[in-house]
């Protein structure tokens, strides 16, 4: 079953690149890109290491995005075999970052690889934008290469990031859009006693609860043709000594907003203060601002990947905005028509994760199509 694709997805595999460290897995891939004849730079910000390749002296730039590093293992002892070390069984490859998303950055090469082999006449330029900082804080990864290249006034016109958008089968889905993040750390306080003396105390629990819940209740948007109704989650509560007898003297909670396009951030977070106001709180936020919701609808992108997944896996793709943040967000702002599309998701950051080793190599076919659609 072996192939270039699968071959390099298990020398990627292999190096234990867990955010933010690349362990040589973009050498790897540079020295590939360099015999292609893409001209490479190396951007090291603090402890993360980038890289951006371009091949070609004009014209729109098609670039593949996306990143070497993966997420920790949990106890290894747990997987059925280790994790760094690729093991095909039964036609899975099992290891971490099959999916997400050393198995992509292999396909993306090879397609390159084949494209570039019958020496076309291209209309634009193709590049790869690569991170080892997009599992971890993600400050000094593709946002810092997307500043460098804004710099330079190099615009990418086109970008396919190889996150693990499929459900079932590759290229069955793919993102077109992804919403917004918001995120923040809530401060409330009271005034602590003894339980026994409620009087002489201010319970922050009891004053931050009707807020709450009229937060929780409060319907922020009804979204769009793309995106679904705006939500906020709580996701930490924290309060309290330990004790039985003492009341609080603050009330710490940590809430998060993945909004549509149908609002900004500037509107949540007005609105929130406005229901923390009216409860009369004495509160503190820290705001934190993951990314803006981005679309990419329609356009010679999204015709082309759907096109080529027809021609390669013979099926209809879906569009998509569901999931989490990836790092088109730090793209899409520039202008650039942004999709995402990689392998199946199912056991993306579990124990086990794996792909079908097939599906690499259609993966790799697929973008190959891609490029033969915008480049030629």
């Amino acid at each position: 079953m072996s192939s270039p694709t699968l071959e390099l997805t298990c020398d990627l595999i292999r190096r234990q690149s867990v955010t933010p460290d690349d362990e040589g897995c973009q050498l790897l891939m540079t020295k590939r890109l360099s015999a292609l004849g893409f001209k490479i730079h190396h951007l090291r910000f603090e402890d993360v290491d980038n890289f951006w390749a371009i091949y070609g002296d004009s014209g729109p730039i098609f670039a593949f995005a996306g990143h070497t590093d993966v997420v920790p293992t949990g106890d290894s002892e747990q997987w059925s075999s280790p994790p760094f070390e690729p093991t095909l069984k039964d036609g899975m490859l099992y290891g971490r970052g099959t999916a997400d998303m050393k198995g992509s950055l292999a396909a993306m090469i090879t397609a390159c690889e084949n494209f570039l082999a019958d020496k076309p006449i291209l209309s634009g330029r193709i590049a790869f934008l690569i991170t080892s900082d997009e599992e971890g804080i993600a400050k000094n990864g593709t946002v810092k290469v997307v500043e460098w290249l804004e710099q330079r006034e190099e615009k990418i016109k086109w970008c396919l990031v190889g996150e693990p958008s499929s459900s079932k089968s590759v290229g069955d889905v793919i993102k077109n859009g992804r919403r917004g993040s918001l995120g923040c750390e809530l401060t409330v306080k009271g005034i602590q006693g003894h339980v026994a003396y409620p009087q002489l105390a201010e319970n922050p629990i009891h004053k931050v609860a009707p807020a709450l819940a009229e937060l929780t209740s409060e319907r922020w948007d009804e979204g769009n043709a793309f995106f679904p109704a705006t939500s906020f989650q709580i996701s930490n509560f924290n309060c309290g000594t330990g004790a039985t007898n003492v009341i609080p003297g603050e009330a710490h909670i940590v809430f998060n907003f993945r909004f549509s396009t149908e609002n900004t951030a500037e509107d949540l977070m007005r609105r929130t203060e406005e229901i923390l106001n009216k409860h009369h709180l004495d509160y503190t936020t820290k705001w934190h601002l993951s990314g803006q919701p981005f679309l990419t609808s329609a356009g010679e992108l999204v015709e082309a990947a759907v096109k080529a997944i027809k021609n390669v896996a013979k099926r209809d793709t879906q569009l998509s905005t569901a999931g989490g943040t990836s790092d088109g967000r730090f793209i899409a702002p520039t202008g650039a028509q942004v999709l995402e599309l990689g392998p199946v998701n199912a056991t993306i950051h579990q124990i086990d994760e794996c792909v079908k080793a097939q599906d690499l190599d259609t993966l790799s076919d697929i973008y190959h199509q891609i490029l033969l659609k915008l480049m030629r």
